[in-house]
């Protein structure tokens, strides 16, 4: 009864109505998957691409410090010559920059090179640990787009095939059908891609970010174990009245 009315009102006949509602009934997910296999390797890159977006941003989320406010204690730490409170200080942090502050206060008393060496290592090690991960997610940018223009030559491949076994005889609203469907994993490979490059150029740019200030407070901590002691100057000026 609703179709005949419709087809009063607008002049369409009942089948093509109904053509028209059984298309508009399809869900997204249905749609997602008229693209055929290769939809799969793409949802599987979709839900990585998430995963390591939440991982990498916990990651950086503890890892991130104050930097002024630690290196204020440690310096007031190696100040009062405490240098056990200031190890103490870096374990309880667990911080990146306090483990490569470690490494250096482990390692006081012997050549300043050596102590620099040590903390250019572990800052090394450091920021791999940040950048752990960082190439899966640039690989992903650039196989997920890939994907997607396999899957729509292998469905044109299909749709070509198919106008060959009935000889050309083909209603074009099937070819038509035939070229959406394989254009759909186009589509959905572009769309993990570029969310999967600026993902990536995100968690670069918070990553040089937290380099960044533990190279400056790397550069610091070397300046102030190369500085005087003040109670070593104090005695010596004292030392030279006599």
């Amino acid at each position: 009864m609703r179709l005949q009315a419709l087809q009063d009102v607008n002049g369409l006949p009942a089948d093509s109505l109904q053509a028209i509602s059984d298309s508009s009934s399809f869900s997204q997910l249905d749609i997602i998957f008229q693209a055929g296999w290769i939809m799969v390797p793409i949802l599987l890159l979709s839900l990585l691409t998430i995963y390591l977006l939440v991982e990498r941003l916990m990651t950086i989320r503890k890892s991130a410090t104050d930097k002024q406010e630690i290196m204020h204690r440690i310096r007031e730490y190696v100040a009062s010559g405490n240098i056990t409170g200031a190890q103490a200080f870096c374990e309880v942090q667990d911080k990146p920059l306090t483990r490569i502050l470690k490494h250096g206060l482990e390692r006081l008393g012997r050549p300043i090179s050596e102590i620099q060496d040590a903390v250019n290592a572990a800052g090394k090690h450091e920021a791999f640990e940040l950048e752990k991960r960082m190439d899966v997610l640039a690989s992903i940018a650039g196989i997920a787009p890939m994907l997607g223009f396999l899957g729509t030559v292998t469905g044109m491949i299909d749709a070509f095939r198919e106008i060959q076994s009935l000889q050309g005889n083909v209603n074009p609203s099937v070819l038509a059908g035939g070229i959406w469907e394989a254009l759909i994993s186009t589509a959905a490979g572009l769309v993990v891609g570029i969310l999967a490059y600026f993902f990536y150029n995100y968690l670069l740019g918070l990553i040089k970010r937290l380099v960044n200030d533990m190279e400056q407070s790397t550069t610091e901590f070397i300046d102030l174990l190369q500085a005087p002691a003040p109670e070593a100057t104090a005695s010596s000026d004292y030392s030279s009245h006599f």
